[in-house]
């Protein structure tokens, strides 16, 4: 039988839904799921065992994955991964930095950013910020290593029971020359933006850092994250963090506004897969209109302060 190992993404303790939609499309390619949890606390891969779909979850709790550094990671997954004929991880920051490691130690080529499975062994990825399909087909026998496009799949449930295995670590060379010092992020109660159901985002027609907070207070009505084009970033009006787009976040909300954002096709690409699209221009001929599901022809400073009032 087919099996798969996919590659678990965690942060501060918890499973991300990440790794969750990761292994809805290795069900669409075999029944035989497993796990791969590398931390320095054995707990957090108890909370893989009740993902769906998944088999078995293996975990090596050791003090050299407290934060996951992608060359050290890679030749233990490398080696572990030597029975399993392919190899899934997120297509996020994570599974960017970690798969393609993983391919130079196993002389394997990578397939990213898969969006649907049409067969086994044949995918589809956008190209072109995502104006182009292309469909992949690996030949039979090689290994198979790829990244999900998490945004193209829905997280499973958490029903399963699966079996957890401690696995010792292999006897691999860890390279030294990268060492983990710290991270440094910015707390905030909104919901995180890439698995937040409902997102606004502000582009280069909010003005300023100021006109931001209107974004802010109608988010916090809503329960919703606060994201921004790369015009607005780039104008110092956010933090890069908060950037959406092929050179941002590829996010999936449910609900998404997209506020004083034109819609460039960079953009376009890092929101396609949103259930629906509300977009706010006083532009009548912006390209955002053409892909929107309701387009509202309205200046922001009135629209924003107005649609907030109502909420209350």
């Amino acid at each position: 039988m087919t099996k798969i190992l996919v590659i678990a993404e965690h942060f501060d303790g918890e499973i991300l839904s990440a790794t969750s939609k990761t292994v809805n499309c290795a069900s669409q390619i075999s029944e035989s799921i497993d796990i791969l949890v590398l931390g320095d606390d054995s707990a957090v891969a108890s909370q893989a065992t009740t993902i769906d779909a998944v088999s078995n979850v293996l975990s090596i709790s050791n003090e050299a994955f407290g934060y996951p550094v992608s060359s050290i990671m890679a030749p233990v997954v490398a080696e572990i991964s030597s029975e399993y004929d392919y190899i899934l991880l997120p297509s996020s920051t994570f599974g960017k930095d970690l798969a393609p490691r993983i391919s130079a130690i196993l002389d394997v080529n990578q397939v990213t950013d898969i969006m649907s499975v049409e067969e086994p062994r044949i995918f589809k990825r956008p190209i072109y910020a995502g104006n182009a399909i292309q469909t992949i087909k690996i030949a039979e026998g090689k290994k198979v290593l790829g990244t999900v496009r998490t945004a193209s799949f829905k997280e499973l449930g958490n029903s399963n029971s699966a079996n957890l295995i401690e696995t010792e670590m292999p006897s691999v060379d860890i390279p030294s020359h990268t060492r983990f010092i710290k991270i440094e992020s910015e707390k905030t109660e909104r919901p995180d933006l890439q698995v937040a159901s409902i997102v606004i985002s502000g582009g280069r027609g909010v003005g300023s850092a100021e006109n931001f907070e209107l974004l802010y207070q109608l988010a916090d009505k809503l329960g919703a994250s606060v994201g921004a084009s790369r015009a607005a970033v780039d104008a110092g009006f956010v933090p890069n963090d908060m950037q959406v787009g092929q050179t941002g976040k590829i996010i999936a909300p449910d609900l998404y506004f997209a506020i004083g954002i034109s819609g460039a096709i960079q953009h376009i690409a890092g929101i396609k897969d949103a259930g629906t699209i509300v977009a706010v221009n006083k532009d009548a001929d912006a390209p955002i209109f053409e892909i929107a599901d309701i387009g509202i022809v309205a200046d922001l400073f009135e629209f924003i302060p107005q649609l907030t009032s109502k909420l209350d």
